[in-house]
């Protein structure tokens, strides 16, 4: 269900110190990637979704995610940050790893499917220790391929 996240997908070293700061860098990220998807426009769609609820899930993992009408399929990001960032999480603690997903306008049951897949992966502490320690960008990607596993 899950495309391999390759490395231009990811950035291990996010800086944000806040919730703004750190779903701006998740756009700039899924921006360079998916040139058609209007920062503007998704930074929108995610701070609405953020107002029905965080997703920030706790145990340091957040899920950002929305539906967009300028893609035609699924798409994920992932961001890194070491220190943390407040982001409103369920258990009130920082949050480290940052997946972004993203689906077309029409298409609600893959969506479902990848959120619960990202989920159930996640679920997994020695994955989130392995994300969270992975020295570079290639282990990232590496520890991410492991997803097709919870499919």
């Amino acid at each position: 269900m899950i495309d391999l996240i390759g490395p231009e997908r990811i950035n291990p070293d996010m800086a944000a110190g806040g919730k703004r700061e750190a779903l701006q860098e998740l756009v700039q990220l899924a921006n360079k990637n998916c040139p058609t998807v209007n920062p503007e426009t998704l930074l929108t769609t995610l701070w609405e979704r953020e107002a029905l609820g965080s997703t920030g899930l706790g145990e340091s993992i957040a899920i950002p995610h929305g539906k967009i009408s300028e893609i035609d399929k699924i798409e994920i990001f992932f961001g890194r940050s070491i220190k943390g960032v407040h982001f409103e999480a369920l258990d009130n603690k920082p949050t480290h790893l940052f997946f972004l997903l993203l689906a077309p306008v029409k298409s609600a049951a893959p969506y479902l499917r990848c959120l619960s897949q990202l989920s159930r992966f996640l679920k997994s502490r020695h994955v989130c220790s392995q994300l969270l320690h992975a020295a570079d960008v290639a282990a990232i990607v590496e520890i991410l391929a492991g997803i097709h596993e919870f499919s």
